[in-house]
């Protein structure tokens, strides 16, 4: 990345003039909306691939709604904008993309209703958020997923990671890599930041957006691929802790975690304890998918030059 830049208050700015006050409202009561995006670099072509750029940007409209956020901009403009963050930055390699929507007001009552909201978007270079070669250990947390009726994990809400956080730190202090949550009823529900699967017998299992997940866009690749260039089955249904320890494989999807291996739950191996067939042949599918080397899913990509 040649200069970091930002998109901030309708303009591209040096990222040093993209600056919220400490009385800025969101920032106290965590009601900001937020995405996270990729775009990857293909060295042999000399592209900047955006993956499901609009995909984001009207789950992020939708959402900032739901937030009683109204902007002036179609996911067509955001991606176009995104298009020109990224030129201007000079990005030349693989990237992480973050628009957040935010009530900009300097005032202190937790409302969603009479405030300005305002959206920004700034670029992270960013490597593997987990390791998609050799797996992860997980541990099932104490903490519960949000309730859909308290605070919706699906609308990607600043204030709702606080879940997360409270689940990654207690996984990271016991020694493990990540967390998976259970939702209210005892189910699982996802990972901190990750949608999850479950492989046995053949049969790829995931819990369905009814149990107080996100709805992801990795997620629905990722089930796109398993079922159309893998043949393998997929359902949606809700999935036991119990089930997790005699998992054939596991693997956990998102934004930040790609495709990535879950090899040990709770002390307990997962399979063969490696990555497993299933989990490998859909690395490499997507991972070819998201840097324009598959021609089937182009029409997800958006090209930067």
């Amino acid at each position: 990345m040649e200069r970091e830049l930002a998109f901030f208050e309708g303009k591209i700015v040096p990222i040093e003039e993209a600056k919220i006050s400490i009385k800025t409202n969101s920032f106290h009561y965590g009601t900001a909306v937020f995405e996270g995006i990729r775009a990857y670099w293909n060295e042999d072509e000399e592209q900047l691939y955006i993956l499901a750029g609009k995909e984001h940007y009207e789950r992020l409209l939708k959402n900032a709604r739901a937030m009683f956020m109204e902007l002036p901009y179609t996911a067509e403009d955001l991606v176009e904008i995104t298009k020109e963050l990224l030129k201007q930055s000079g990005v030349r390699e693989d990237i992480y993309i973050r628009p957040i929507v935010y009530f900009k007001d300097l005032k202190l009552t937790p409302k969603l209703v009479g405030y300005t909201p305002e959206i920004a978007i700034y670029l992270y270079p960013f490597g593997a958020y987990l390791d998609p070669e050799k797996g992860i250990r997980a541990k099932v947390s104490s903490w519960i997923r949000n309730d859909d009726n308290s605070i919706p994990s699906r609308y990607k809400i600043a204030g709702a990671y606080v879940n997360s956080a409270l689940a990654k730190t207690e996984a990271l202090m016991a020694g493990y890599d990540e967390a998976i949550m259970l939702n209210a009823n005892g189910y699982v529900a996802e990972g901190s930041g990750e949608n999850i699967f479950v492989v046995r017998n053949g049969v790829v299992a995931t819990p369905g957006v009814n149990e107080h997940i996100l709805e992801g866009i990795t997620r629905a690749l990722v089930i796109r691929i398993l079922r159309e260039d893998m043949g393998v089955e997929v359902v949606e249904r809700p999935i036991a802790r119990s089930e997790l320890y005699i998992a054939d494989e596991i693997f956990m999807t998102g934004t930040a975690a790609e495709v990535t291996p879950i090899v040990e739950v709770d002390n307990r191996k997962i399979g063969t304890g490696k990555v497993g067939e299933i989990t490998k042949q859909l690395q490499e599918i997507f991972f070819n998918a998201v840097r324009g080397k598959v021609e089937k899913y182009k029409h997800l990509l958006t090209p930067v030059y």
